[in-house]
C-alpha cells in the first residue's frame, strides 16, 4: 500500500490553512516512510505551530501536511 493512502492517526494542527502534524516525532516517523516510498530524503520543518514533511523530488523542493487524514503535498 502506498504511503498517501494510509491513515495519518496522529494529533495535527491547523497554520495558516495547513493542516500539519502537531509533534515532531510523529512527523519524523511519516517522514521515514515517505523517503522509503519515494527514494529520496525527506525530512521535518517547523512551520508556524506545526511540522510538516519536506524534500526534493525531481528537482523541486517539496512539502507534505495532511489533508483527510492523508499525506498531502502542500502548494
Amino acid at each position: 500500500m502506498t504511503v498517501f493512502a494510509m491513515p495519518v492517526f496522529d494529533a495535527t494542527v491547523i497554520y495558516d490553512g495547513k493542516e500539519l502534524f502537531k509533534g515532531k516525532g510523529a512527523a519524523g516517523m511519516w517522514a521515514e516512510k515517505l523517503a522509503s516510498e519515494l527514494g529520496t530524503g525527506i525530512t521535518v520543518e517547523k512551520i508556524g505551530t506545526g511540522w510538516a514533511l519536506c524534500g526534493n523530488v525531481d528537482g523541486a523542493d517539496r512539502q507534505w501536511g495532511i489533508h483527510g487524514q492523508r499525506l498531502k503535498r502542500l502548494d
